[in-house]
């Protein structure tokens, strides 16, 4: 039997998963709970010994005598993790995966003058690879995080150079209730291996391979890291979702809106690369099919899971791989490939091609419905028409889309790679950074932005650097009309005023102090014409366009060009 405490369960198992064969563990009652799992689960090894700083060294030559292999030390709250420092330095420059797990008080009592209580994590400064404290979960959401979390710890005890990592453990009284059957199922992340030192990118997974839908998710990257080539190339082969910030986008925002949860849809295996997606939709649906997941990174070491369901991590070197992923993924870099057997094969090829054909058709629908959708004067309006002219100019251009309603715009018409700062998705900063790229550049640049982010960030036009080439179109409807649009905000009194932040500012006295060239739209011909004046007027200072719509006209045409999509 093990301890009722999730998280200690959680730690167990991964501790086993990840291959853990030996625990140096110390008295305490404070980390009974870890003790008495780690003697109770087989395949580990428990070696008692009182001192903590002498079980650390302990642990460190168990390490040692096991081929560096990875060793867990277990201490109490308080004080005793301190004495661990000494083997944590050590570890630490001689590239040793000690795993350093702390029992410790619930935050709460921390420096409330309680029994064995200090601040424990981060205790160990930058002497330790990873430093993470585990919740005590009440929820599948906090379960997961907390598996990640472990899972992060002892993937990076030994990715790359070895090296020590801390697990702080917070566990609430009562503390010796040993009545769970069984650990929890787990799934461990690990590190794809390479198959030659040719290679520029490791092997994937055999799961992808063995795969009967699978998908291919592309985040945000930099301009030109996926080419079209790449990405048509792909698409020929594997069910592949891309925004602009990514490459192409292929409009599968409007495809997972129209058909819910259906499973049909749903992946088997998927393989992620690049950062952030924009659609919260996608990731819910993604999250809720349950596939597992492979990150293709730079970065083996860079941990993200935004699918929930990691299982695998692949690193590739360079640019250069990126050109070879339609041969990556299709299998041709495997010298080691474990073929299917005839039947399973052709079954799954048979799976792999009906996948494929269903989102193809979707995904055709919604390519075809963005094109012919024609909204009504609105910020839908602007930026289709922008995107319309945008693609006839001969000239090198750059585009800009700040956060929240412009960048999800940009997702329905942009045909070509789009700049945002997705990093933390925050509104402060957009039109700076537009600002910068057309310092750095002699090419267009235009920045396409709503109205709270224009004026939280209008200093960026109090610069003595700027251009002709930067160009803006401000998207005006009087507040954050996105915030409009969240399902029960409207019932709070304070929705518009201190949520939404409406106002009746433009942005034509900043213009005239800043002295850039102002020009107002009301109307849909003000509209086109303003346009088309960015795109084509000689100027060696900025232009804006400011465009004035309807905040609740904005949100009906959006809300009607997704419903109004049929598969």
């Amino acid at each position: 039997m093990y301890s009722n405490k999730e998280n200690v369960n959680i730690l167990t198992a991964l501790l086993a998963a990840y291959g853990v064969r030996h625990a140096v563990v110390c008295p305490g009652s404070r980390n009974a709970p870890i003790v008495h799992n780690l003697n109770e689960c087989p395949g580990i090894e428990c070696h008692p010994v009182t001192d903590e700083r002498s079980a650390a060294f302990c642990a460190i030559g168990i390490s040692l005598a096991t081929g560096m292999s990875p060793v867990a030390v277990c201490v109490t709250s308080g004080s005793a993790l301190l004495n661990v420092a000494p083997a944590v330095a050590e570890a630490f420059y001689r590239h040793i995966p000690l795993i350093v797990i702390s029992a410790d008080r619930p935050a709460q009592w921390i420096g409330q003058l309680d029994g064995q209580t200090l601040p424990q994590p981060g205790a160990f400064g930058m002497m330790v690879r990873k430093d993470i404290s585990l919740p005590e979960p009440h929820n599948d959401e906090e379960r997961w995080m907390c598996g990640r979390m472990v899972c992060e710890a002892l993937y990076l005890s030994t990715c790359r150079t070895p090296a020590p990592v801390h697990i702080n453990v917070p566990i609430t009284e009562p503390l010796f209730i040993f009545d769970s059957e069984r650990l929890p199922d787990v799934r461990a992340i690990r590190r794809c291996s390479r198959d030659s030192q040719d290679c520029m990118c490791d092997t994937l997974p055999d799961g992808w391979f063995g795969a009967r839908k699978p998908m291919v998710v592309i985040g945000q990257m930099p301009c030109g890291a996926i080419d079209s080539r790449t990405l048509k190339e792909l698409s020929r082969s594997f069910v592949t979702l891309c925004e602009p910030l990514g490459a192409d986008a292929v409009h599968f925002d409007e495809v997972i809106r129209a058909i819910g949860n259906d499973r049909d849809y749903m992946p088997d295996y998927i393989i992620y690369i690049g950062d952030t997606v924009v659609s919260k939709a996608a990731r819910r649906f993604l999250r809720l099919s349950g596939a597992p997941s492979c990150l293709l990174t730079p970065d083996a070491t860079a941990i993200s899971d935004p699918l929930m369901h990691l299982s695998h991590i692949a690193q590739y070197d360079s640019a250069e791989a990126l050109k070879d992923l339609p041969r990556l993924l299709g299998g041709s870099c495997r010298d080691t490939a474990k073929p299917l057997p005839p039947d399973a094969a052709e079954e799954t090829e048979v799976s792999r091609t009906r996948f494929l054909r269903l989102w193809n058709a979707a995904l055709d629908t919604a390519r075809r419905h963005s094109e012919d959708y024609e909204p009504e004067y609105s910020s839908m309006a602007a930026v289709r028409y922008f995107e319309q002219q945008l693609a006839d100019m001969e000239y090198e251009w750059h585009v800009h889309y700040a956060n929240s309603s412009a960048v999800r715009l940009a997702n329905i018409f942009a045909a070509h790679h789009v700049e945002c700062n997705r990093g933390v998705n925050g509104i402060e900063g957009c039109l700076s950074t537009a600002v910068g790229h057309s310092m750095a550049t002699a090419d267009m640049v235009f920045c396409i932005i709503g109205d709270l982010s224009f004026f939280y960030d209008q200093n960026a036009l109090w610069n003595t650097s700027l251009k002709g080439n930067l160009r803006v179109i401000m998207l005006n409807n009087g507040g954050g009309s996105i915030f409009r649009g969240l399902p029960g905000l409207s019932d709070s009194v304070a929705a518009d005023r201190l949520v939404a932040a409406c106002h009746a500012t433009t942005a034509e006295g900043i213009c005239t102090q800043n002295d850039v060239g102002y020009i107002a739209a009301h109307n849909m011909e003000e509209m086109r014409i303003g346009i088309v004046t960015l795109l084509t007027r000689r100027s060696s200072r900025p232009m804006l366009l400011e465009v004035m719509t309807d905040a609740a006209t904005d949100n009906d045409v959006i809300a009607a060009y997704f419903s109004s999509l049929s598969l």
